[in-house]
C-alpha cells in the first residue's frame, strides 16, 4: 500500500511537471539558439513535432533564412512565399527537400538547411528513486533500461521489481509494469521501448 501512495505522487509530480513543460514552450522559442549546439547530434530519423524550434536556413537569401521557427499546434510552419508547410510527422531531410521542391517556383537551384534546435514535443519523463530525475528529450530510439542510464542509475532504496511505466495512448491511458531485475537477467523482450510523454515511476 505504501508503495501504491508512492507511486501515486509520483505520477502527479510527473503530470505537473509536463505541464509546466508545456507552459514553457515560448521560453524555448526565445531561448532556441543557445541550445543549438546541444542538439546537434540528434539522430536524422527524428520525426518533428508539436512545438518543435527548428532552424531553416536558405543559402544566399537572408529573407529566407529563420534561426526559430516553431511548429505549431496543427502540426504546420509558416514560410515566406510558401504559406503553411507541413512539418509534424517529418523528419528534418523531409521537411528540407519539400521546402527546396516549393521554393524552386521561385528561387534558381535553392539549397535549405533544417536543424532541429530544440526537440520539444519528444520528451520522457523519470521520477522516483533514481539520481537525476526529470524531463530528458527522446531524440532516438530508447529503452527503459537506457533510461536508467541515462538518470545515472537507481538510488540504494529504489524498488526495481515495482517500477511504472505511464503511457497515453489517445485517449487511452496505460499502466505497464517493468521489472528491471528480470530484464538484467536476459528477459529483453521486457525492456521496451519508451515513446513521447511516457513517465517512468521507480518507487
Amino acid at each position: 500500500m505504501q508503495i501504491q501512495r508512492k507511486i501515486a505522487f509520483l505520477l502527479v509530480s510527473a503530470l505537473m511537471l509536463i505541464a509546466a513543460g508545456f507552459a514553457a514552450k515560448t521560453a524555448f522559442a526565445a531561448d532556441s539558439g543557445a541550445n543549438a549546439s546541444k542538439n546537434a547530434a540528434v539522430e536524422k530519423n527524428y520525426q518533428i513535432g508539436i512545438g518543435d524550434i527548428l532552424s531553416i536556413q536558405t543559402w544566399k537569401e537572408e529573407d529566407l533564412s529563420f534561426d526559430a521557427v516553431v511548429v505549431r499546434n496543427d502540426g504546420k510552419i509558416t514560410f515566406p512565399l510558401l504559406d503553411d508547410i507541413p512539418a509534424e510527422g517529418k523528419t528534418t531531410v523531409e521537411l528540407k527537400n519539400t521546402i527546396q521542391a516549393k521554393l524552386s517556383e521561385f528561387v534558381e537551384a535553392p539549397s535549405v538547411t533544417v536543424t532541429l534546435v530544440n526537440p520539444v514535443s519528444q520528451r520522457y519523463y523519470i521520477l522516483g528513486e533514481v539520481e537525476e530525475v526529470g524531463e530528458y528529450p527522446l531524440v532516438k530510439k530508447l529503452t527503459v533500461v537506457q533510461a536508467f542510464a541515462l538518470a545515472k542509475g537507481f538510488t540504494e532504496w529504489a524498488s526495481k521489481d515495482n517500477i511504472i511505466l505511464y503511457r497515453r495512448n489517445g485517449s487511452e491511458e496505460i499502466m505497464i509494469k517493468i521489472d528491471y531485475d528480470d530484464i538484467v537477467k536476459g528477459r529483453l523482450n521486457k525492456d521496451i521501448l519508451l515513446k513521447a510523454d511516457d513517465i517512468i515511476i521507480v518507487p
